[in-house]
């Protein structure tokens, strides 16, 4: 069925005005970075600085520790998501190739505790990290954040094992292959794709983590970028808004990047683990 031109018309216009919606806070951000304190007082902004500084890029990392932060962030996400998806790819494959009541079991609770808010899990996981004794610490961040990443990894990678025909784990059987030999060296190198677009939404989603971060790190040198940049708010909620605009910016930077390089992945992945072989 051919779309009628108003309808085509309509339908770009929609998605122009949804893509100016969805960059504005981005372009804003961008352009309070450069700007100085006399025009960020101004009653009349402007889109484009008249007198764009660096002065507020120097100013934040003056004041904050934005290096030691950007290095513990770091150091989360991508723990998270390496550790993620190590445990989530044989589960995986054992949830997509097992048509048990304990897969479907499995599958169940993978897309119910999705809808847990933070605040039901901050109590018991704080309890468990406090025994194990990694309360304020990076590895206790990086173990929680596994926690929270493992049910969409593991929901997203069967979807991408579903995509992969039996045939070949068969033939590898036939040929003397046990279900470990199969997984690593059949099914496993088929599934890079989706497990490079796993790890990396992992780390986009540990990278931009505020709530854990605020309540399990409280020494300052062991914060995360999310966090730090809350110290550029004053106790009488006055923002330091040059220099946090630009904290901001540099902070939002590797997150658009990574999600820019890997959204298609991330949509094949949705989409192929809605789909039934």
């Amino acid at each position: 069925m051919r779309t009628s031109r108003p309808a085509r018309i309509g339908q770009y216009t929609a998605l122009l005005a949804y893509l100016v919606f969805l960059a504005f806070p981005f372009l804003w951000l961008l352009s309070t970075a450069f700007k100085p304190p006399r025009e960020l007082g101004s009653l009349h902004p402007t889109w484009i600085p008249k007198d764009p500084t660096l002065d507020n890029f120097r100013q934040a990392f003056d004041e904050q520790p934005l290096l030691q932060a950007a290095l513990n962030s770091l150091i989360a996400a991508l723990g998270a998501a390496v550790i993620a998806v190590l445990i989530a790819t044989p589960m995986a494959y054992v949830v997509a190739r097992r048509r048990t009541r304990l897969a479907k079991a499995v599958t169940g609770w993978v897309v119910v505790s999705q809808a847990f808010p933070f605040v039901l899990l901050i109590i018991p996981l704080f309890l468990a990290l406090k025994n194990l004794g990694l309360i304020n610490s990076v590895p206790g961040l990086v173990l929680v954040y596994v926690v929270w990443a493992l049910p969409f990894a593991l929901w997203m990678l069967a979807g991408y094992v579903r995509a992969v025909p039996p045939e070949l784990e068969e033939a590898a059987a036939v040929d003397g292959a046990g279900r470990v030999r199969t997984l690593v060296s059949v099914t496993a190198p088929l599934l890079a794709p989706g497990i490079v677009a796993t790890g990396l939404f992992a780390f986009i989603t540990a990278w931009n983590e505020f709530f854990f971060a605020l309540v399990l790190l409280k020494t300052p040198e062991k914060q995360t970028l999310p966090v730090v940049l809350t110290h550029f708010i004053g106790a009488e909620g006055v923002a330091d808004l040059g220099p946090l605009a630009a904290a901001a910016f540099l902070a939002t930077l590797p997150s658009l990047v990574v999600f820019a390089v890997i959204q298609r992945r991330i949509t094949g992945g949705m989409l192929t683990g809605a789909v039934k072989s």
